[in-house]
């Protein structure tokens, strides 16, 4: 099932479930469960309850889509998210060539950062470019992974488990703000840099491991075109590492990297201007799209 934060008239932020027609959302208070967030439904929801929101996708009418305001799934991440770099090898060799960097196609251990986000910005809101410090805006469609349950010490075969669903990410970047600080975490976490949705999909609506299409479009032109099959590290061996050290969380946000394409794979660079729509999508999940403001 695919589900939601979203708006009423009212201007609360409610959680619910997308109908199976895709026209209009439940509200989760209308079957009997009540969480204020979708983090705290990820970490207390029982499988009653899912199972109720199951059954109103199916049989319940719900808000018609044009009366509400649909929000990023997790509006506000209680934590980082958890960043994979260069987790593509197409991607690996267009970053090292913008980087004037030799490139030999190893890639023997996984790379880590980590994106701050106060506010995710929601489909169809504007990506501020903060141009006034920015001279390299950049896209980067990405699968992101939600933790399910406290993930500790987790093996490989069981990290589907701990996985609670599925978003799509567009890891908003300022390449020139990352290459002056030599690290990623000031250009990647500026306000309003972490567009994030439409909804959430659960793990049971996703094949395992996700061999999922993947894309973005900048003004309809086709930039990435990929496979999540293609990962470098894949989600089991990323659970898996990661919790060895580290506690997951549930709500835990980890975003998987991205393919060639970007506006830096580009010669000369192709970076985003205002005025122009980006376009994120994922098999079966959904497609997430932003103008530049």
């Amino acid at each position: 099932m695919k589900l939601v934060t979203f708006q009423n008239q009212g201007g609360a932020e409610k959680i619910g479930v997308l109908s199976a027609s895709g026209n209009s959302v439940i509200p989760a208070e209308e079957t009997g469960v009540f969480y204020e967030s979708m983090q705290e439904l990820i970490g207390k929801g029982s499988r009653e309850e899912f199972s109720a929101l199951a059954k109103a996708a199916l049989e319940k009418k719900g808000l018609p889509l044009e009366t509400i305001r649909i929000l990023a799934p997790i509006p506000h991440p209680s934590q980082d998210i958890i960043c994979l770099g260069i987790n593509y090898m197409d991607h690996a060799e267009e970053s090292a060539r913008f980087k004037k960097e030799e490139f030999n196609g190893e890639r023997p251990y996984a790379v880590y950062f980590s994106k701050r986000v106060t506010n995710a910005v929601a489909d169809g809101e504007p990506i501020d470019g903060h141009f006034d410090i920015v001279d390299s805006l950049d896209y980067e469609a990405e699968l992101a992974v939600i933790i399910g349950k406290e993930a500790y010490h987790v093996a490989p075969e069981d990290a589907v488990e701990y996985v609670f669903g599925y978003t799509v990410l567009n890891d908003v970047s300022a390449r020139t703000i990352q290459m002056r600080h030599k690290q990623w975490y000031f250009g990647k976490s500026l306000d309003g840099f972490t567009p994030m949705g439409p909804w959430l999909v659960t793990r049971d609506e996703v094949t395992w491991p996700p061999k999922l299409g993947i894309w973005s479009r900048v003004n309809g032109e086709l930039r990435q075109e990929s496979n999540t099959s293609l990962l470098i590290f894949d989600i089991p061996f990323v659970i898996s590492e990661l919790s060895q050290g580290m506690t997951l969380l549930p709500g835990t946000i980890i975003s998987m990297g991205t393919p060639a394409g970007v506006g830096m794979g580009f010669e000369p660079p192709r970076f985003l201007s205002s005025g122009d729509v980006v376009e994120c999508g994922i098999e079966g999940i959904g497609v997430l799209t932003n103008p530049v403001k």
